[in-house]
């Protein structure tokens, strides 16, 4: 009897002793590899619950194993199942209380960023986009929600500052001719109305600053229109070739003092919207009559490159400065404001340009050198629908 007791409490030593080992071994090596690793927050908290469970599993099977023996030794076999179950429901009830209360401080710890990215988003404001939800530290699905909030923030802070530059330059854009008008107005209300030569300079001005005004708001209304994809974009089968013979044809009867020329003009077929494309190309060469001096050169060519549709505009007129080419389709953004102004520039004619192009998957190439001149590249796909 004493023999077996011994060989029973060894047993009972030695299963509580690897049992606890074991779990100091695996909780240290979860936690660990949890720290530096990159695993979801779903993966850390199953892995956290299991070692939980599991340590509770090794507090029941210990006390159960303890008691037993304390029963065996004390009270002898007499209501054995009775006392055997009383302990594990007593065990049970111990280690369910175990597993909820260490459970509450890993839910805590792992819903800890939440609490921060909450306190910081709640103190952005749209006088305070720049702050930013902190990254350090973090390893899990919280980083990317983190990193995805911050780029959010990022497109909407740079949208509200492209807006308010917007409506700044449009305000400004509006006021001269608003003025002028106004100006005009007041002369004649004045005297202005009994002076043959006055009232027509006026009329002819209050007439032209009307004209400047209607385009330059037909030309903000298409940009809102597309910065809300509102814009319509009809694309069908057209022919490249025909549109830029009808520019070059139309343009030589309006400009006299500029050598207009297509030395390739390869027959090209696209999909696309054929309004809006000719519009963009008639942009583009109307900006190279405007900066070439008279009897200088505009050159419109197309071919067929890779399966891409090229459209190359170039001119030998006054050129870009390499500072200015990667601004030069910003919207109001003017290499020379005075020349531009001087020429009924809005500043908005390469941005509608680059929106159209853009629609159409196009890119633009742009190439210049003051003084010598500028080469715009245009690229479409060929089989874009």
């Amino acid at each position: 009897m004493n023999r077996s007791k011994s060989i029973f409490r060894i047993t009972y030593r030695i299963i509580r002793y690897i049992l606890a080992f074991l779990y100091d071994i695996i909780c240290k090596l979860m936690e660990s590899i949890l720290e530096r690793l990159r695993f979801s927050i779903s993966f850390k908290i199953t892995v956290i619950y299991g070692c939980i469970f599991f340590g509770v599993l090794v507090f029941m099977i210990t006390s159960s194993l303890f008691a037993l023996q304390y029963y065996v030794e004390n009270i002898g076999k007499n209501q054995y199942i009775q006392f055997l179950t009383a302990v594990m429901l007593l065990t049970g009830v111990i280690g369910f209380i175990i597993i909820i209360f260490l459970g509450l401080k890993a839910s805590k710890k792992f819903l800890l960023p939440v609490k921060e990215m909450t306190d910081t988003v709640n103190k952005i404001s749209i006088e305070d986009l720049d702050t930013r939800i902190d990254v350090k530290g973090s390893k899990n699905e919280l980083k990317d929600l983190a990193k995805t909030f911050n780029e959010m923030l990022e497109r909407i802070q740079n949208s509200v500052e492209q807006q308010n530059r917007f409506v700044s330059d449009a305000s400004h854009e509006l006021r001269t001719p608003i003025a002028v008008i106004q100006g005009y107005a007041n002369l004649l209300a004045r005297w202005g109305k009994d002076d043959k030569k006055v009232l027509e300079e006026s009329i002819e001005s209050i007439r032209s600053e009307a004209e400047n005004m209607k385009g330059l708001v037909e030309q903000l209304l298409f940009l809102a229109r597309g910065d809300k994809n509102t814009q319509k974009v009809n694309k069908a089968k057209i022919k490249l070739d025909e549109i830029i013979d009808e520019i070059i044809r139309e343009t030589k009867l309006i400009d006299k003092e500029h050598n207009l020329e297509s030395k390739y003009n390869d027959k090209i077929s696209i999909y696309g919207d054929r309004e809006l494309i000719k519009e963009a190309l008639r942009i583009f060469v109307d900006n190279s009559i405007k900066y070439t001096q008279k009897g200088g050169t505009i050159t419109v060519d197309s071919y067929v490159k890779e399966n891409s549709a090229v459209i190359v505009i170039a001119d030998t007129g006054v050129g870009i400065s390499k500072e200015d080419i990667p601004h030069i389709f910003e919207r109001f953004y003017r290499v020379d404001k005075s020349r531009t102004k001087s020429s009924g520039g809005t500043g908005l004619g390469l941005s509608i340009a680059k929106w159209i192009i853009d629609k159409h998957y196009g890119k633009i190439d742009v190439w210049s050198e003051l003084q010598i001149g500028t080469i715009m590249k245009i690229t479409f796909p060929l089989f874009h629908v």
